[in-house]
C-alpha cells in the first residue's frame, strides 16, 4: 500500500483499528478508547481509519495516533451523478480496507459510526476478525443498524438502545468512552482553576464548539433578565463563530460591568470537564458527547436539543434523560430569556431538587466506559 502500514509496527500483544469519522461525535469516542488502551496495555499497537476530508485528519494525528483514510463518502440523500461517485469510492475503499485488515492483522476492530466505518468493519467481517461496535445515541445510526447481527460485540451508551435491533445477544450497556475522561475534579478545586467564587452556585451555559443562534440568542436575553440576581455566577461558552457578536451585545448594554467577576464569557472552553466538575446546573445541547460527560460527572442540566440534526437523536436523548428526572428539556421553538430564566431559578432555589437530579444523572453515568469495552476484549 502507498501509504505503508507496516514498516513501522512490531508484533505486540494488541493490535487494535478503530474506525469512524465525520463528526466530533464519531471520533472523540474512540479516541479516549485509544488512549485508554494504551494506559492498561502500554504495548498496543492502535490504528485509525477514517474518512478522506473528515474532522479526523485534523484530530486524530494532533492527538499522536496513526491514521489512514479512505475516499469514502456519505451517500447522497437524492439520485443524482453523485451517487455513481459514491458507490465508485465505496469500492475503492473496499478494496484498501481489505489491505488493511491483511497487513495490520488487527485482533480486534471497533467501529464508532458513521459512514467513515463501513469499509473496514465490512471488510474486517469477511475476514473473521472480530468487531465491536459503540453507539453513542439512543436510535443508532445507520452503519451500526447494518453490521450489528454479525459483529462480536454491540456496545450502547443507554439502556434505551436494545429495542431498535432485532440481535438482543451481542448487546451491551458500557457506556461512551468519552465518559472515563471528565474525571472526578472537586467542585472547589475546579472553581478555583477557573477564578470563580467557590460558594456561588454556578451555572455552566454551553452553545457548542461553534454556537447555536437561538441558544446563544436566548442566553443574551437570559443574561439582560438575570442581571439583577448576586446570588448566581454564570460561566457563558458561546462558540466560536458567535463570540464577538455575543461580547459586543453584552458591552454595549453594560451587562459585563453588572455582573462584573459573576460572569466569564469565552469562545471556547478546552478543558470542558474541568468546566463541567465546578457547576451546580448546565444548559447545554444534546449531543451524546455532552451527555456521556454530564451523567459521568452527576451535573443536572436544562437541555436544547438540536432540531438539525439526523432523525431528530438529540431530542430523543434528551428525552431519556427527562425521563429519568435527571434533566430538564425545553424544545428550541419554545425557547427564550425568559423560558431560560424561569427554569434556571426554580432548580438553583429548590437545592433539594438539584440533589434529586444529581443521583438520579450519576445512576446514569458510566464513568469506567472505556474499561467495560476493553473487558469485552478479553472474554
Amino acid at each position: 500500500m502507498s501509504q505503508g502500514i507496516t514498516a513501522s509496527w512490531e508484533e505486540s500483544r494488541l493490535r487494535v483499528i478503530l474506525t469512524g469519522g465525520g463528526t466530533g461525535g464519531h471520533i472523540y469516542p474512540a479516541l479516549a478508547l485509544a488512549r485508554y488502551l494504551k494506559k492498561v496495555n502500554p504495548g498496543a499497537e492502535i490504528l485509525f481509519v477514517g474518512a478522506s476530508g473528515g474532522m479526523e485528519e485534523k484530530i486524530i494525528p494532533e492527538s499522536g495516533f496513526r491514521l489512514i483514510t479512505l475516499p469514502v463518502r456519505g451517500l447522497p440523500r437524492r439520485l443524482n451523478l453523485h451517487l455513481l461517485k459514491t458507490f465508485y469510492m465505496l469500492g475503492k475503499s473496499s478494496t484498501l480496507a481489505r489491505e488493511i485488515i491483511e497487513e495490520f492483522r488487527p485482533d480486534f476492530v471497533v467501529g464508532t459510526g458513521g459512514y467513515a466505518a463501513a469499509p473496514i468493519i465490512l471488510a474486517a467481517l469477511f475476514q473473521r476478525k472480530k468487531v465491536i461496535i459503540h453507539e453513542q445515541n439512543v436510535i443508532p445510526g445507520v452503519t451500526n443498524r447494518l453490521v450489528a447481527p454479525w459483529v462480536f460485540k454491540v456496545c450502547l451508551s443507554f439502556e434505551a438502545s436494545r429495542k431498535y435491533f432485532l440481535k438482543r445477544s451481542n448487546l451491551c450497556v458500557t457506556g461512551n468512552p468519552r465518559a472515563s475522561e471528565v474525571g472526578h475534579l472537586e467542585k472547589k478545586t475546579a472553581r478555583q482553576i477557573l477564578n470563580m467564587d467557590v460558594n456561588l452556585p454556578f451555572l455552566l451555559a454551553v452553545g457548542g464548539s461553534r454556537g447555536a443562534a437561538r441558544l446563544n440568542q436566548s442566553m443574551v436575553e437570559f443574561l439582560l433578565r438575570a442581571s439583577g440576581n448576586k446570588n448566581v455566577q454564570i460561566l457563558y461558552i458561546t462558540g466560536e463563530i458567535y463570540y464577538e457578536e455575543i461580547m459586543a451585545r453584552l458591552k454595549a448594554s453594560k451587562i459585563m460591568e453588572i455582573y462584573g467577576g459573576r460572569l466569564q464569557v469565552r469562545p471556547y472552553q478546552q478543558e470542558m470537564s474541568l468546566a463541567l466538575a465546578a457547576a451546580d446546573l448546565v444548559i447545554t445541547r444534546a449531543g451524546a458527547t455532552t451527555l456521556a460527560e454530564i451523567t459521568a460527572l452527576g451535573i443536572p442540566a436544562i437541555i436544547i436539543p438540536s432540531p438539525n440534526v439526523v432523525h431528530n437523536h438529540q431530542m430523543v436523548n434528551a428525552r431519556e434523560l427527562s425521563r429519568q428526572e435527571a434533566a430538564v428539556v425545553i424544545e428550541e421553538e419554545n425557547l427564550s430569556g425568559q423560558a431560560l430564566q424561569e427554569e434556571v431559578y426554580a432548580l438553583l432555589q429548590n437545592p433539594a431538587r438539584l440533589v434529586q437530579m444529581q443521583e438520579n444523572c450519576n445512576k446514569l453515568g458510566y464513568p469506567e466506559a472505556s474499561g467495560n469495552i476493553y473487558k469485552l476484549m478479553l472474554l
